[in-house]
């Protein structure tokens, strides 16, 4: 209930620094705890501090995996998120750590204009391209495996007519990100609702 964790705010109103909902709209209880922990890393990590300090999140999920493992969602804004990537290998570090290893995942929020967006008499032209469905889902995929890089794409398409993405990430990455695959793929269809296999290019002897 949104209206159990308004004396949260009260209590901590820094909290409320970390998290800025769409709309107004009141953060979760799971949602203050990310928050929350973020603004304790703000405090305790001297390295981390200066980048913190004007960052903060639109929202956070907490998504069930297969065998009963869990994954976070952590959604900001897009136009942190240049800001977010400087120092996103030690803050999902750091909250994996706080989350009982429950890999985190960091993706920009982002709106998807329809084809049949109308733009004000000023913005005259097409909608961006860049916030075409396929272009989202394209900068989708890039947020999830970041650092990593996305080296190659292949469709596979099954006897029965349905299709699979196949994505191949730097072979370089694979120790550190090697047990993410699975996470990538859920955190990837929950938010497209596409199929996606994330996988290493294996290369000929």
């Amino acid at each position: 209930n949104n209206t159990d964790v308004l004396p949260l705010f009260h209590k901590h109103p820094k909290m409320a620094t970390k998290i800025v909902k769409s709309g107004g709209a009141v953060a979760d209880e799971f949602e203050l705890s990310v928050a929350q922990e973020l603004l304790n890393l703000q405090s305790s990590a001297t390295e981390l501090k200066a980048d913190l300090h004007a960052l903060y999140i639109s929202a956070a999920k907490e998504m069930e995996l297969d065998g009963g493992r869990k994954a976070i969602i952590i959604f900001v804004p897009f136009r942190q998120l240049k800001d977010f990537h400087k120092i996103q290998a030690r803050i999902v570090r750091e909250l994996e750590k706080k989350f009982s290893g429950r890999h985190v995942v960091i993706v920009a929020q982002r709106t998807i204009l329809p084809k049949s967006f109308n733009r004000k008499a000023a913005q005259k032209g097409p909608r961006p391209v860049s916030r075409t469905l396929t272009a989202v889902h394209e900068s989708i995929l890039e947020d999830i495996v970041y650092p990593t890089e996305i080296v190659g794409k292949r469709i596979r398409y099954k006897t029965d007519g349905t299709k699979t993405l196949k994505i191949y990430l730097d072979p370089k990455d694979l120790v550190n990100v090697e047990t993410k695959l699975e996470t990538f793929a859920n955190v990837y269809k929950a938010l497209t609702n596409k199929d996606v296999v994330f996988e290493f290019p294996v290369e000929n002897a």
